[in-house]
């Protein structure tokens, strides 16, 4: 799993970039992804977990679509003590975006976010798939 978040990461930061996405929004939308992506892994019985990021003049959303199987859907829980080790994820996500939810995908569920992205706008559609069994990510363009 852990390597599974970090390629997810890093495919997030190398397609904004290449995109002229500032650096400020690639870390945020790479931290946004790596939290979603963990949550998908962690909270549901899915081998693969795919992610959608499509970038607008103002926007970048990102889009992590699970297999389901997980128990309810996904919501900030409330504060945790400091040295409680999960939990804090969607709230991180939901102060860090302009907006986000859950959908039913149909197999699953997709769990989005919108960020704000730097100017200079670029259209493009990008899906990334973690095969969670191999802890393994395949480029999907």
């Amino acid at each position: 799993m852990p390597s599974s978040v970090a390629r997810a990461r890093r495919l997030t930061r190398e397609r904004l970039s290449s995109l002229a996405v500032g650096d400020d929004a690639c870390d945020t939308a790479a931290l946004v992804v790596s939290e979603l992506v963990t949550n998908a892994i962690v909270h549901t019985a899915s081998r693969t977990v795919v992610c959608e990021i499509c970038t607008g003049a103002d926007t970048v959303r990102i889009a992590i679509r699970d297999e389901g199987c997980g128990a309810g859907v996904p919501r900030p829980t409330g504060l945790r003590g400091p040295d409680e080790e999960h939990g804090r994820g969607l709230l991180l996500v939901s102060a860090v975006s302009n907006a986000w939810g859950v959908q039913d995908s149909g197999s699953g569920l997709s769990v989005w976010a919108e960020l704000p992205r730097s100017p200079d706008p670029a259209a493009c559609g990008f899906e990334t798939t973690a095969d969670v069994g191999d802890h393994g990510m395949t480029d999907g363009l």
